[in-house]
């Protein structure tokens, strides 16, 4: 089979396009022929190995996949191996995709769909009524916490870093969307808020912007922190900054929900019912050819990408 390997860590050029053997599957798993293969940009903190989990070489990246096994049209988790024409996952993790919804909508919904549920609802604790900011508003997790958080009764201030990703922002339901300039971010905010403080701010580029974000919280705010897209850490935090402003800072990893079929499973099938009735509508960015895993690489780290992004094994 085609795969991607990587047998030194470094950036998106430490990939390579080799044929290996075909998996197999364990006791517990099965084989998948992979149609459609989910990029994250956890992929990109594996090839470096500064992902929150060690990574062993040599690795094949990748987290999850769509494909065939025994005749069922599966998304899968997998403990790496993703970028691949062929991958195992145990049989207890598989999740069938029902019809009315295509491979790379499945796609959008084991990481980033489940990301924006948990880290607007379970973390976040979102209320009708709140204004939530998203940040990265036009990415993957983004564009979909856009959708929910519009159905759950919020209001909605974007983040994103050009005219063009603001603008697919408020085609999905945002009610205003600002630059994401980390030097004015705290004034466009407030402003973006009627003059008024937030209550809730999903984060995940750190740096200045975690500090802006944190700094704009209204009493009893949230930050939920799910990412560190600049590799800047923020400011350290003194315990009484948090206790004189009563907010509330929350981090979020999705390995903590696999295996939890109310955490994970239940969730998909809820996102994927709201995609078969319309009223989740998937932000399919771009689909490149599995040769093409280092291109896709850099065009995420650049942010020059919008919505899912996915590789066809069969390129």
């Amino acid at each position: 089979m085609k795969a991607i390997q990587i047998t030194a860590f470094g950036g998106p050029d430490s990939m390579h396009l080799v044929d290996l053997a075909d998996p197999v599957a364990a006791a517990g798993q099965e084989l998948i022929d992979v149609t459609s293969i989910g990029i994250n940009y956890a992929d990109t903190h594996q090839t470096e190995n500064s992902y929150l989990s060690p990574q062993k070489l040599p690795l094949i990246p990748g987290l999850e996949v769509v494909g065939i096994a025994s005749g069922r049209r599966v998304l899968a988790p997998v403990d790496g191996g993703g970028y691949a024409q062929k991958a195992v996952a145990y049989s207890a993790a598989l999740i069938e995709i029902p019809d009315g919804v295509t491979d790379e909508q499945a796609l959008c919904m084991l990481v980033q769909g489940t990301t924006a549920w948990h880290i607007l609802k379970t973390v976040g604790h979102l209320k009708s009524g709140e204004t939530v900011v998203v940040h990265a508003a036009a990415g993957g997790v983004g564009t979909i916490a856009i959708q929910l958080a519009k159905l759950w009764g919020a209001k909605v201030i974007a983040v994103a870093s050009t005219e063009k990703k603001r603008a697919l922002a408020l085609s999905l339901g945002a009610d205003v969307a600002i630059d994401a300039d980390q030097d004015k971010l705290l004034a466009a905010i407030v402003d973006a808020n009627g003059g008024k403080p937030v209550d809730l701010v999903l984060e995940m580029v750190g740096g200045k912007t975690f500090d802006a974000s944190l700094e704009a919280l209204a009493p009893f705010g949230r930050l939920v922190t799910f990412g560190m897209a600049s590799r800047t850490a923020p400011t350290p935090i003194h315990p009484g900054a948090l206790m004189g402003g009563t907010k509330t800072i929350t981090g979020f990893w999705l390995a903590h929900c696999f295996g939890s079929k109310e955490l994970l499973n239940d969730v998909i099938a809820d996102l994927f019912a709201l995609v078969i009735d319309g009223k989740l509508k998937p932000a399919i960015g771009a689909t490149y050819g599995l040769s093409q895993a280092t291109v896709a690489h850099q065009a995420m780290l650049a942010r020059e990408t919008t919505g899912k992004i996915t590789l066809n094994p069969a390129l």
